[in-house]
């Protein structure tokens, strides 16, 4: 098997399930499709605090001490946000959405621009895009996965993760549109980087890394299940920078732990 193939694969389940879920959509009623949202949201809610409890892990209190992990979740939660919120990556992933609705929509464009059905379509397909790319590159499989792609581990974990992501677009794009399907492009992007990533790097994350990751990757989910509710849009893709600096805290409190 070919280094990113698992990506491709996920990228494949997205399409597909999107698409299906696009065309199924249509032939739902609204009160239907707002029903297959708020189950969505519980469900990543509930994922989220299965993440979350992975600040338990005798892994990342072995190496940062008893007390800390959570500490180190918060850290990499707040200068992540601080980091997200001065790159404005929340409008910078919106902007990349629109950018794609009026690609796949040059040809259909309504002489009728300005009206307020086109632009709730507009914002339908954004919030579709931006929520959608949110849950599928958020979680640690995509991180795990996609280095173990690069590394020539094998594709399992994408495999996995493929699975979930073309039933997960099939019930979001049903409700959502084709903001999800077009997501498809943020996934080919963020796991293909990391496979690349994987590829010249080698493996850099031990087990407490990988904790404190699914950790932040859970308090990340909780805010796409508040999003996917409507009680609050939290700025998710801002705190994306959080997973990168989980296992750099990891790392640095390791070192202040052999010092002291």
């Amino acid at each position: 098997m070919f280094v990113g193939a698992g990506t491709l694969l996920n990228v494949a389940a997205v399409l597909i399930g999107g698409s299906l879920g696009v065309l199924l959509g249509q032939r739902l009623p609204k009160r239907v499709q707002d029903v297959v949202t708020d189950g969505l949201g519980l469900l990543t809610l509930a994922i989220g605090v299965l993440n979350i409890l992975a600040v338990s892990e005798p892994a990342l209190s072995g190496t940062v001490g008893d007390g800390w992990p959570l500490i180190v979740v918060l850290g990499a939660v707040l200068i992540g946000g601080i980091v997200g919120a001065a790159l404005h990556l929340e409008q910078r992933l919106a902007a990349v959405g629109d950018w794609l609705r009026r690609i796949g929509s040059h040809r259909r464009v309504s002489r009728r621009r300005g009206s307020a059905s086109d632009e709730g379509a507009r914002l339908r397909f954004i919030d579709g895009f931006v929520t959608a790319s949110l849950v599928f590159c958020v979680g640690p499989l995509t991180i795990l996965g996609s280095l173990a792609d690069g590394l020539g581990d094998g594709i399992e974990l994408l495999a996995l993760k493929s699975a979930l992501d073309g039933f997960a677009a099939l019930a979001f794009a049903a409700s959502l549109g084709w903001g999800v399907v077009a997501s498809a492009f943020t996934v080919l992007v963020v796991q293909g980087s990391l496979t690349l990533i994987g590829v010249w790097l080698g493996d850099v994350i031990d087990a407490a890394g990988v904790a404190a990751i699914t950790a932040t990757g859970g308090v990340l989910l909780l805010g796409v299940g508040l999003r996917l509710l409507r009680i609050k849009q939290v700025p998710v893709a801002d705190l994306l920078p959080a997973l990168v600096i989980a296992p750099l805290l990891v790392v640095l409190l390791d070192q202040f732990q052999d010092i002291s």
